[in-house]
C-alpha cells in the first residue's frame, strides 16, 4: 500500500475565477514565498464559460508553516483575481456519511474500501430506512441509524438526517442506492455534498424492476451514472458514469448483477475523486481532474 499525504505538510488548492493572464503565475508566485513544492498541477480553461479551474497538490517545506498561514497568503491573490477557492489538508479523511435501503453493493464495497486504505473517508454513521445492513456496519464497528420514511414521517426523518450531518460534522453525504426521493428543500441544504447513484437506463425505464424492462427491449448496454445530489431528480452534475457490453443471451438477472457491479465501481471513483477534491461544479456539468 502506497503512503498517504503527510498530515500537515501536504495541501491540495482547488480555484475557479474569470479567465485572465497571469493566473497561474499568480498562484505558483504564491507557492514559491510559502516554501510550497507542487506535485500535482491540473487546470482547465472553459473557453465557452470563460472561467478557469485549477487543482494543485503541493508540500511545504517550512515546518512553521501552518494551513491557517496559507489561507491568509492567498486570500489577497484571490482578492485579486476574484478567486473562489478552498484550500485542505490533504491527508484528512473527508467524513462520509453513507445512506441505503435494501439494495447493499455500494455501501458493502465503500466500507471494503475504506477499511483497505484505498479511500480517504471516514465513516461515522449509516442511515438506512430499513434494517437490513444493520448487521454489516456493525461488523465494521459503524453507528447504524435506523430512520423509517413515510410520506407522514418523511419531514421528520429528513430532520433527522439534517440533524445527524450537523453533529457529526459530516462533508459528505453518500446515497448508495438510497431508494427515497429528497425533498427539494434537503437537496439544497446539501448542494455539492451529497452523491446519489443509479443505473444508467434512466429516463428510459423508470420505477420497479428496471432490468426486466431493458431485457425486454433487447438492450445491448448496461452502465451507471454518479452524481451530484439536486431538487432536479437524477439530473445533477454529472461526476462520473461507465457500461458494460450485453448480449441477447444474457437473462433480466445477469443484467441486474452486472449492473450492481458497475454502479459500485462508478460511485467508488466518485467518491473518491470527491474526497480528493478533484470534482468542481461548473454550472450544470462538473471538471473532473482525474
Amino acid at each position: 500500500m502506497s503512503l498517504g499525504p503527510t498530515t500537515g505538510r501536504e495541501f491540495v488548492l482547488t480555484l475557479s475565477c474569470p479567465d485572465r493572464s497571469g493566473l497561474v503565475h499568480a498562484v505558483t508566485g504564491f507557492l514559491v514565498r510559502h516554501s510550497g513544492n507542487i506535485q500535482e498541477s491540473q487546470q482547465f480553461d472553459d473557453r465557452l464559460q470563460d472561467r478557469f479551474f485549477m487543482r494543485v497538490h503541493f508540500d511545504v517545506s517550512d515546518p512553521g508553516t501552518s494551513i491557517e498561514d496559507l489561507k491568509s497568503g492567498f486570500a489577497p491573490v484571490a482578492e485579486a483575481y476574484r478567486i473562489s477557492w478552498q484550500l485542505y489538508d490533504a491527508s484528512t479523511p473527508t467524513r462520509t456519511l453513507i445512506m441505503v435501503s435494501k439494495f447493499g453493493h455500494c455501501l458493502n464495497d465503500l466500507l471494503f474500501r475504506r477499511s483497505t486504505g484505498s479511500l480517504n473517508i471516514e465513516v461515522p454513521a449509516i442511515v438506512s430506512n430499513h434494517r437490513d445492513f444493520e448487521p454489516l456496519a456493525e461488523s465494521y464497528g459503524i453507528p447504524f441509524h435506523h430512520v423509517p420514511v413515510t410520506r407522514e414521517t418523511k419531514p421528520e426523518a429528513e430532520a433527522r438526517l439534517l440533524q445527524l450531518v450537523d453533529e457529526l460534522d459530516i462533508d459528505l453525504v453518500v446515497l448508495a442506492r438510497y431508494m427515497q426521493i429528497l425533498s427539494n428543500d434537503l437537496c439544497k441544504q446539501l448542494e455539492g455534498r451529497a452523491i446519489n447513484i443509479h443505473h444508467s437506463f434512466l429516463p428510459s425505464f423508470k420505477g420497479a424492476r428496471p432490468y426486466v424492462q431493458a431485457h425486454e427491449r433487447g438492450v445491448k448496454l448496461v452502465g451507471a451514472t454518479a452524481h451530484y445530489v439536486t431538487p432536479d431528480l437524477d439530473e445533477g452534475p454529472i461526476i462520473e458514469q461507465d457500461v458494460i457490453r450485453v448480449n441477447h443471451a444474457q437473462r433480466p438477472d445477469s443484467l441486474v448483477a452486472l449492473g450492481r457491479d458497475v454502479e459500485a465501481q462508478v460511485l467508488a471513483r466518485a467518491v473518491e475523486w470527491h474526497s480528493q477534491s478533484r470534482v468542481m461544479v461548473n454550472g450544470n456539468r462538473t471538471v473532473v481532474f482525474r
